[in-house]
């Protein structure tokens, strides 16, 4: 078989379809190939190549399945030849455990048939898939007990761990294992693929064809939605997209929504159009069918068939009284259809999708959840995605999946709540049936998220649940032995104590699962009685130890001791337990242990790094709130307690961890030091910019460089924190601190437009302030004298000094803090900010402005404080020296004017605090007023506030 043969069986046992292209159709191995794509899975694993490959190493069967058979035996004497073959029965093994557990119909195989030499009497089908159960269990999360013929994945896994040199896309098919080990678990284990390069040199290697490239990419998206990595997800989303060329666009057009709408109103729609080859085996039965024909369809009986004889799921009507079965568009173009690259689709007849592209799109529907939150406005934005998918079926699987996420949205609705659940229950429903070749329903089943048999029934059971129909709910979850969710169903019922008797009755063996009952009795060696599913069991406990708060130490210790130290729940519950209870050295311990088997959960990374806090080890806290934001980017809390570390750390703990900090992409971090992690729960009124530093520790004992990280952490947090006010504050102390003045106006800004509507003036940092308005005016006025003396410092292009400045901070007092907040001090700097640029009265008024604010302008008669009226005294020779300086340079502002305005300020002052006569100040009052009543020469003073 030469090289090209070789390569044409493999991109067709990728891509689920023979070609027609593959010669030497007579050739054992292509033989075994064409029936594994046709779904002949049992030819396949009981041909006598499988049988060898099955041939037990001994008559012991109490070892692991990797022991008893040796899967790297040589089928035949070409090394290509004998790599396909175990390809072939390796991807049987994968497809035959979706036949049984995900797509249907109904498997003719069972794993026991497959030994070629008959297996001890004490061997049964179900104790293989009892050790492939427990087997297939990884980091503390247990398989799926309930899941049929676990055997098969495992073999499957086990065949693909064998070595492979030269059938390249057997990593592909490492990468679709992995996605159904990882479904088949309780709860995904997020962990870095070992074999990423391979796949990376795989991706190249197919580059030039966009089926495969886009499938590869998509499928590599799936696996990192899978583990809740939404921003990988989304980027390899986008790729497959441009990969195949599809051209798609969420837009507006013209139409109705009900039944008796009078007006068009604009609706959302998804334009969008495929540039992928069709393949001419999948239409030469006919076109894809109109929106038209497949409500014609839905309504002929059990499932619709559309052109081509192909049978799709059954799509509910909606019957509504007031809504339409789907949105009428009474326009043929989008509203900005000049300016769109789609334009000329007309909305209401777009042209059919690839099948490949309508995954695609499920996936970029599941991402706008994934990245939003749960509200009404998020369903809008999916329900465009989902619908340009079921309006032209094209395949089995992809069709199911659209239903399945239009009943998730239409959950949300009164109005369409019911055809939501009646359209899960049909779904479910259909799964045994042979409606559909397998052919048809594996084709396209990697590239799709669709749930397996128990999560479907899982969600219906949820479904219930939200209804209000609890026991059917809670009827569905025992009889899948979801012991937690049945748990919570006796907690909602206000019976918690049956769901502790539950789970104490399953640890202590007064209930059986159905899997403990099937290999009850059965003979066999000490150890294998013994022998239990400890991940499982360990979970029991976990479970027991959340519904016991007073026992929970205890139990979580026993579910770590059962698991042999391997249950991450078990340490990350026992952490968060010594955590709530200020244990913070206990909680500690637990957490490392925990994230040393799951490195990719980043929320027990979270409570270490605040444990590690408390206690006041900086490094390990920053590692751990590094580790979160490389784990989620998004998470603005993390990035903010990162720059407190930095800020906590001195310069030998930055020069040694320099080289780390490099590798995590320069970190940029937010908040400040430890004083802004405690500010964080504390009064905007008491921060103060001196107060960034330890009262017992020299400002010179945070280096520069970490100061930096800090800065760039807060700005990269605030990109995901926009609305955290004590975030934009602790942003604004360090960008003063690192001389990002352009930064530090923009947050102060910030600051006082979420804050001062509650606390008013105090929203202002006016030490802040002040330094802004200080930094604008130590440059010269006038711009080039400014270049000349200041170089580059004064320069206009530079936002944080001078000219550059200026604008910035002359609209933080016009925009944002004039209108909203008022105190002496902000005056008196936006006096500052006007008397530089030489705008005299409009400085003169914001003094006036800051001397009503201040205490003299608003002290009343009766005042006691001898302090408070001297600090007033002050005041009022501080605003007429003003009025002195400012008054002559203000046109049409003549003499008489402002020395008649001074003469009202001491005046009404006077009456005012007469009962301050015996004091000494009082005769400078009283002389002040005499000089302004004769005209005289008065004492220039310096204003500088």
């Amino acid at each position: 078989m030469s090289t090209t043969t070789a390569a044409l069986v493999e991109k067709a046992l990728i891509l689920g379809k023979w070609s027609s292209q593959i010669p030497d159709a007579s050739i054992p191995v292509v033989e075994i190939a064409k029936r594994v794509v046709d779904g002949d899975f049992r030819a396949v694993l009981t041909s006598p190549f499988a049988q060898k490959l099955f041939r037990p190493s001994g008559p012991d069967f109490d070892k692991g399945l990797g022991e008893i058979f040796d899967f790297s035996s040589a089928l035949d004497e070409s090394p290509t030849y004998d790599e396909l073959y175990r390809l072939c029965i390796a991807i049987a093994f994968l497809h035959a455990f979706v036949q049984v557990n995900w797509t249907g119909p109904d498997l003719n195989i069972t794993p026991l048939e497959l030994l070629s030499s008959g297996p001890p009497g004490t061997t049964t089908d179900q104790s293989l898939d009892r050790e492939a159960t427990m087997e297939l269990a990884t980091g503390g999360e247990p398989a799926y007990h309930l899941a049929k013929h676990p055997a098969f994945l495992r073999f499957a896994q086990l065949i693909l761990e064998t070595p492979f040199t030269h059938v390249r896309t057997h990593v592909w098919w490492k990468l679709r294992t992995t996605q159904l080990h990882q479904r088949t678990l309780d709860e995904p284990v997020a962990h870095v693929l070992a074999y990423e390069d391979q796949l990376d040199s795989l991706a190249s290697f197919v580059a030039n064809d966009p089926h495969l490239l886009g499938r590869l990419l998509l499928e590599r998206g799936l696996l990192h939605h899978l583990f809740s990595q939404d921003k990988v997800a989304a980027d390899y989303f986008v790729k497959a997209a441009r990969s195949t060329g599809m051209e798609y666009e969420l837009t507006g057009a013209l139409g109705k929504r009900t039944k008796f709408q009078v007006k068009d109103l604009s609706q959302l729609v998804l334009l969008a159009e495929s540039h992928l080859e069709e393949d001419p085996e999948e239409i030469k039965g006919g076109i894809a069918p109109s929106t038209h024909e497949i409500a014609m369809s839905s309504d002929s009986g059990p499932e619709g068939t559309i052109a081509g004889n192909m049978k799709v799921p059954e799509t509910l009507a909606l019957n509504d009284d007031t809504l339409l079965e789907q949105t009428e568009f009474t326009s043929s173009r989008p509203k900005d259809s000049t300016n769109s690259r789609l334009g000329h689709i007309d909305p209401s007849d777009q042209p059919a999708l690839h099948p490949l592209d309508q995954c695609i799109l499920l996936s970029l529907c599941l991402n706008v959840k994934n990245s939003m939150p749960a509200h009404g406005l998020t369903n809008e934005q999916m329900a465009p995605y989902v619908s340009r998918v079921i309006s032209h079926p094209r395949n089995w699987s992809v069709h199911t999946m659209a239903l399945l996420l239009r009943s998730r949205l239409e959950s949300q609705r009164t109005r369409t709540v019911e055809r939501s659940t009646f359209q899960l229950q049909a779904l479910i429903d259909q799964m045994p049936t042979d409606d559909s070749t397998l052919q048809e329903r594996l084709v396209h089943f990697h590239s799709i998220p669709l749930p397996s048999k128990w999560e479907m029934e899982k969600e219906l059971a949820l479904r219930y649940m939200s209804l209000g129909v609890v026991k059917s709910g809670l009827e569905i979850f025992e009889r899948l032995e979801m012991w937690e969710d049945v748990v919570q169903c006796y907690t909602s019922l206000n019976r918690a104590d049956k769901g502790v008797s539950i789970v104490r009755d399953l640890l202590e063996g007064r209930k059986e699962e159905a899997d403990i009952v099937l290999t009850r009795g059965k003979a066999g060696s000490t150890h294998r009685k013994e022998l239990q599913d400890t991940t499982r069991e360990a979970k029991l406990w976990c479970i027991l130890g959340d519904l016991e708060p007073e026992n929970a130490e205890e139990h979580y210790q026993k579910a770590w001791s059962v698991s042999k130290e391997s249950s991450g729940r078990a340490m990350r519950s026992l952490g968060g337990y010594y955590f709530a209870r200020e244990n913070y050295a206990q909680a500690v311990a637990s957490l490392k242990k925990a994230v040393a088997i799951h490195p990719l959960q980043p929320r027990p990374w979270f409570i270490l790094g605040c444990a590690s806090m408390r206690l006041e080890d900086w490094e390990t806290a920053r590692d751990a709130f590094g580790r979160c934001v490389a784990i989620d980017e998004e998470d603005g809390e993390s990035w903010s307690n990162l720059a407190s570390m930095y800020l906590r750390l001195d310069e030998g703990t930055n020069k040694k961890d320099n080289v780390d900090e490099d590798d995590r992409r320069e970190t940029q971090g937010p908040a400040d030091d430890d004083d802004d992690v405690a500010f964080l729960n504390g009064d905007v009124t008491g921060r103060k910019i001196h107060q960034l530093q330890n009262e017992d520790q020299k400002p010179a004992s945070v280096p520069f460089s970490n100061k930096l990280r800090a800065f760039r952490a807060l700005k990269e947090g605030l990109r995901y924190s926009y609305d955290n006010w004590r975030m934009w504050y602790n942003y604004m102390i360090v960008a003063m601190d690192v001389g990002e003045l352009f930064e530090a106006a923009r947050a102060l800004g910030r600051v006082v437009e979420m804050t001062a509507e509650k606390v008013g003036a105090n929203a202002v940092d006016e030490d802040v302030l002040e330094r802004l308005v200080d930094a604008v005016t130590r440059a010269p006025a006038n711009p080039e004298e400014a270049q000349k003396e200041g170089g580059d410092q004064y320069d206009v292009s530079n936002p944080n000094e001078g000219h550059g400045l200026y604008k910035t901070v002359l609209d933080l007092f016009e925009r944002t803090l004039l209108p909203r907040v008022s105190s002496t001090r902000i005056f008196r700097a936006y006096g500052r900010l006007l008397k530089w640029q030489s705008r005299w009265e409009e400085a003169l008024k914001a003094y006036l402005d800051g001397y009503r604010c201040s205490a003299a302008g608003t002290m009343e008669k009766g005042e006691t404080s001898v302090e408070k009226w001297r600090d007033a005294v002050s005041e009022v020779e501080d605003i007429v020296d003003i009025l002195q300086n400012f008054g002559p340079r203000v046109e049409g502002f003549n003499k008489y004017k402002w020395r008649s305005q001074a003469r009202s300020i001491v005046r009404t002052f006077i009456a005012r605090t007469k009962d301050f006569e015996d004091e000494p100040e009082w005769e400078r009052l009283m002389e002040l007023q005499e000089s302004l009543k004769k005209g005289g020469g008065l004492t220039v003073r310096v204003v500088v506030s």
